[in-house]
This record gives C-alpha cells, sequence and structure tokens, in this order.
C-alpha cells in the first residue's frame, strides 16, 4: 500500500473521530479508506477494494443505499440542483433567512455546496439593498 498525508479542518477531524468513536469503523484510517473508495465508486466506474466494503457502505447509509445498477439511482449532484433551486426561489422572493435555514440543514457551513448557495442568497440579498436604498444625492 501507499501511504498518503492528508491535512483537514478540525471540525472535520472532530467530526471523524465522533464516527469512529461509534462501532462502524475501528480507526481515523479505515474511515478514510472508506470514504476515499466510496466517493471513487461514486464517480467513477471504479470497483472498491477494500474488505467489507458493500457491508460498511449499507451501514452507514441504511435507508439511502440503493441497488448497484438499479433505474431508481438519481443522477449524480441532483439533489444539489433542487436544493440550489429552491434556495434562489426563496432569495428571489426575498425570504432570505428561509433561504439560508435550507441551506444550514442540508449543509454543513465548510462544505463548499454551502458556500456557492450562500453566495447566490447573497446576490439577491445585494440587489434587493440596492433597489430599496436611496441613491446619494449628487449635489451633496
Amino acid at each position: 500500500m501507499v501511504k498518503s498525508t492528508v491535512r483537514f479542518s478540525e471540525a472535520v477531524m472532530d467530526r471523524v473521530e465522533e464516527l469512529v468513536s461509534g462501532e462502524t469503523f475501528s480507526s481515523k484510517s479505515e474511515f478514510q479508506r472508506f470514504a476515499v473508495e466510496f466517493v471513487l465508486s461514486e464517480i467513477d466506474d471504479y470497483e472498491p477494494e477494500m474488505l467489507d466494503f458493500d457491508d460498511v457502505r449499507d451501514e452507514v447509509f441504511p435507508d439511502t443505499a440503493p441497488a448497484r445498477g438499479s433505474d431508481n439511482v438519481p443522477e449524480p449532484g441532483a439533489e444539489f440542483y433542487q436544493i440550489a433551486a429552491r434556495v434562489r426561489q426563496f432569495a428571489i422572493r426575498d425570504e432570505i433567512d428561509t433561504a439560508r435555514d435550507l441551506i444550514d440543514t442540508h449543509y454543513p457551513a465548510t462544505d463548499p455546496r454551502s458556500v456557492l448557495l450562500d453566495d447566490i442568497v447573497e446576490t439577491y440579498r445585494i440587489r434587493e439593498l440596492l433597489q430599496t436604498s436611496p441613491l446619494p444625492d449628487e449635489t451633496d
């Protein structure tokens, strides 16, 4: 095996340690191996090499573990697009707090998708502020 050193934020490692303290993963290394193999198997035609990968996946994702090759498996990223559409819809309707709540319930603040959605909300918030704020008088 090849050794790889990866740096993570404290928040990420705290969450990993919580998962490792449970019964699913015996160590941080096992969690990280599973995470890498899982992502590769989802985005590419990669066959995981980890022993008991399917059992661990089903334990980690009990309700969302679709059968391989199933027609009911959603397109990768479909959930994100649905959430992004709802966030944009709330922002357009000037329901900024609702849009932010939706983001916060689906993604942690450190998730790049959260940052992107926050930027979308901010665009509409700034647009609304510019429309409602009086322009400075040029004679002042």
